[in-house]
């Protein structure tokens, strides 16, 4: 489902070349939940960007689906991203003039997706926002704009979720009831979870967990049977 293959990412720092993540090999099948976790400055949300297709890698290719997306034209990537992939950002990213139900409603009418007043209500109703969908982000809680961003991320029943530290700013009352619904999408619809996280008891609660440092994988966990894998 997604495959990186010699994947590294060099910006300019000044007169000098930073590298933010080293070559990089992974492989993430099919409906895998996969928590991603490491220091500030270890190149996590750099991958996750890279893996949306929100950035372009400095050398290698990037697979969704088959797709690579690194050969693909800004109009392509954007037709694959809405269809594929859900991006959730630890700062919610709502459209404040426009209503909880309306955040949802507006990229799936943008997508053309038939019934789309429908399944935004569904959605609001699975992350438990049933009444809440004619208020605005303001009126709503922390805990609330993220549930909305989820059901926003999942309007284009996306295969691949991305999650950028989605409880990060979050009580930890609220983070765990994010997580769990994160948790419940991921095993009901299959959808491959890759959470980007600070929080060690969450990651391993993951099927697989990865850990960068200073931009290259120190370990790579399969948690559900044991696996270890050291350095790639």
């Amino acid at each position: 489902m997604i495959q990186l293959s010699n994947v590294s990412k060099v910006v300019a720092s000044g007169s000098e070349q930073l590298t933010i993540l080293h070559s990089l090999d992974l492989e993430i099948p099919r409906g895998q939940f996969v928590s991603v976790i490491g220091p500030s400055g270890s190149g996590k949300s750099t991958l996750l960007g890279l893996i949306a297709g929100l950035d372009a890698p400095t050398t290698g290719s990037i697979k969704l689906d088959g797709h690579d997306i690194t050969k693909m034209s800004e109009d392509e990537l954007a037709e694959l991203r809405g269809r594929l992939v859900g991006f959730i950002f630890q700062s919610f990213h709502l459209i404040p003039s426009l209503t909880a139900y309306e955040n949802i409603l507006t990229p799936m009418e943008i997508m053309g997706v038939n019934r789309a007043s429908e399944k935004a209500q569904s959605l609001l109703d699975e992350v438990g926002l049933h009444d809440r969908g004619h208020h605005y982000p303001s009126q709503l809680s922390g805990g609330e704009q993220q549930r909305v961003a989820i059901a926003r991320a999942f309007a284009n029943d996306p295969q691949i979720l991305l999650a950028d530290e989605p409880t990060g700013n979050l009580d930890s009352k609220n983070g765990g009831h994010i997580f769990d619904l994160l948790l419940k999408l991921n095993r009901e619809r299959q959808t491959t979870l890759l959470l980007v996280t600070h929080d060690q008891q969450l990651a391993g609660l993951a099927d697989r967990k990865i850990s960068l440092r200073d931009g290259r994988v120190a370990e790579d966990a399969l948690l559900n049977s044991g696996t270890l894998t050291i350095g790639h």
